[in-house]
């Protein structure tokens, strides 16, 4: 036996005992499963792949070479470079030299990729920032505290 001891589950992850969960937990629950269902439905709407589409998120905000989009997607090198190849041929996707290593690409989002994204997720972003501006600054304040802290709990089950 070790000397550390198994931490304590809360209360709530008992057998049948789910509905003791406090709102907040619900709502955050349900809210990344909407998240989930929002990925798939947008792919599948604009005719993409889901690899496709989490490629293209993820160029939305950073410019990636080939190699992370297999690190980030957790498929092979020869996998990612068929995402990429397709995304290209739609014109959604650029390669460039590495500005630094020329012996590196990196991928940039185009016009027409980044539109395909906001186009589809345009009344989500009206209705968040509808959402967001209708908290005064401190209640702003503790949800994104919360949410900070949720993803910090979520991103414990990614750990070794």
């Amino acid at each position: 036996m070790t000397d550390q001891q198994e931490p304590v589950a809360p209360a709530w992850v008992g057998r049948d005992r789910e509905r003791e969960q406090p709102p907040t937990l619900v709502a955050l629950r349900d809210l990344i499963a909407a998240g989930s269902r929002v990925s798939h439905h947008v792919a599948r709407r604009a005719g993409l792949s889901e690899s496709e589409m989490v490629t293209l998120e993820h160029l939305t905000r950073e410019q990636i070479g080939p190699a992370e989009v297999a690190r980030r997607l957790e498929v092979s090198t020869a996998a990612a470079t068929g995402i990429v190849d397709r995304l290209v041929s739609r014109g959604h996707v650029e390669r460039r030299p590495h500005e630094v290593d020329r012996r590196r690409t990196d991928l940039h989002i185009t016009d027409s990729g980044r539109a395909e994204i906001v186009g589809h997720l345009m009344p989500m972003f009206r209705g968040l920032d509808a959402h967001d501006a209708s908290f005064s600054d401190d209640e702003r304040a503790v949800v994104e505290r919360y949410l900070r802290g949720a993803k910090a709990a979520i991103e414990q089950v990614l750990e070794p």
